[in-house]
Parts: structure tokens; C-alpha cells; sequence
């Protein structure tokens, strides 16, 4: 996998992070893992939060052997509870002094199936992870991230004309809502310190496009990394000017 490439956004911007801890969410997925060495390059003390402890591992190995060093933050979204949140809120602000920023890379996409033999299991599972804990992870930090001159809480969206139809099922219909969470909670903390924005990244390589578009060539489609400089751009104080937006970086697609 070629992690190097980090066409997207001031992803050269050496230092752009430095002094800021940055807590980010499905860390060792696809943009996850991508985002994570860019942020590192960049400066920043990450808190990788994960619910797979040896996929959390290869991207801990990975940040060392840059010279950087990471926190870990087991933690399963699909069973974790605000109390779960407030608890880890209070520990990053202890053991860290504080917290500049959230990068939302977790989601949850089983693969294609209509709505009506979705089991209900699945479909809450996916709606919370994609959606409601979002929230309420970011809920539980908003107090934290207050106490900062600037912060940021940066979402991961989807394109809805392509996900928000048929068989993407309850993944397509949290994205729809956490575009709007976006903009409810820019509305309500636009005068404060806290900056709320969105990242839209195009297609990339990733399991999670896999399990829709079995057949698609890899090579039709940049990997992760073309990305993450947009993720490190919008963390950091350059981020400021897309304040409220949602950010669609240009990407080409590979020849």
C-alpha cells in the first residue's frame, strides 16, 4: 500500500499540528490509518481510538517508526455509552492537558441489501456507530475542547446522491443525517472557539468501497492517502477558513 501520496489539502504543512492533541476515530481503517501518519507527520499527539486492538497496534508501529508516538483508546462505539464518553473526555484532558481537535473516520457498512431483510440489529448497530455516537463522543468533548482558543471537530461524509438510495440500507441514511448534524452543531457554535466542518472525501480504496463495489478495479481509485492532507488541513488552525463547510477536496482519479 502506498501511504506516501497526500495530495489533498496543505498535507506538506510540516508543524501544522504541532502543540495540538487530536483524538481520531476508527484509526486503522483506510483514511483512518492514512489520516493518522499524516497528522503525525504534522505534528500532532494523536489519541488512536479503535475497537480492534491489533489493527490499533500496526498503526501505533507504524507512527513509531516515524518518530512519533501515539496514545491508544480501545473502545467499541456500537457498546459504548455517554458515560464511556465522559470518562474518556476527562482522561485525554488529564493525562494530555487537553484536546484541539476530533477527526470521525469510524464507520460501520456491512455491504448492499435491502432495507426490508435488514435485520434490526444491524440496522441499529449501524445507524449508532455512523451517526448517534458520533455525537455523542462529540457532546462528551465539547466542554474539553472549549477550553482551547481553536479547536475542531471534523466529520467524515459520504457523497448522498450515490449512498443515500436503495441497498445502502442504514449506512446511506446516517450519513444523510450526520450532513445535517454538521450543519445543526456549526449553527450552534459558530461564535465559540469550536470549529465543526466536514471532510467529503471521492472514492478510494478502502474495505469499506469494497464491500459495495466488489468488482471495481483498485486501480480505478486513489488510495486513502490522497486524503488525509485535507483531514490534517482542516484540524489545524489553516482550517479556520472552512469553518461550517463541507470540504470536497479534488482528487484525480489514477490513469
Amino acid at each position: 500500500m502506498n501511504q506516501a501520496a497526500t495530495a489533498a489539502g496543505n498535507a506538506d504543512a510540516a508543524g501544522a499540528l504541532a502543540g495540538r492533541v487530536i483524538l481520531l476515530t476508527g484509526a486503522y481503517g483506510g483514511l483512518g490509518d492514512a489520516a493518522a501518519r499524516a497528522c503525525a507527520a504534522a505534528g500532532a499527539t494523536l489519541v488512536l481510538l479503535g475497537r480492534k486492538v491489533p489493527k490499533l497496534g500496526r498503526t501505533y508501529d507504524a507512527l513509531k517508526a516515524m518518530g512519533r508516538e501515539p496514545a491508544l483508546y480501545p473502545l467499541d462505539l456500537a457498546g459504548a455509552d455517554p458515560a464511556d464518553y465522559e470518562t474518556m473526555a476527562d482522561t485525554i484532558a488529564r493525562e494530555f492537558g487537553g484536546l484541539h481537535g476530533i477527526l470521525h473516520c469510524a464507520a460501520e457498512f456491512i455491504g448492499l441489501r435491502p432495507l426490508e431483510a435488514t435485520p434490526p440489529e444491524d440496522f441499529v448497530r449501524a445507524i449508532h456507530v455512523n451517526l448517534t455516537a458520533p455525537w455523542l463522543l462529540t457532546q462528551a468533548c465539547l466542554p474539553v475542547l472549549r477550553e482551547q482558543a481553536d479547536s475542531a471537530v471534523v466529520f467524515v461524509l459520504d457523497e448522498l446522491p450515490r449512498v443515500n438510495r436503495a441497498y445502502w440500507g442504514p449506512y446511506g441514511i446516517a450519513k444523510a443525517g450526520l450532513e445535517g448534524l454538521v450543519r445543526v452543531l456549526h449553527d450552534e457554535t459558530e461564535l465559540g472557539p469550536v470549529r465543526v466542518s466536514a471532510l467529503r472525501p471521492g472514492p478510494m480504496r478502502s474495505a469499506l468501497r469494497g464491500r459495495a463495489y466488489v468488482e471495481e478495479a483498485a486501480s480505478k481509485v486513489p488510495w486513502p492517502a490522497a486524503y488525509a492532507g485535507a483531514c490534517v488541513e482542516l484540524l489545524s488552525a489553516a482550517g479556520a477558513t472552512r469553518r461550517g463547510q463541507v470540504f470536497q477536496p479534488e482528487v484525480p482519479l489514477p490513469a
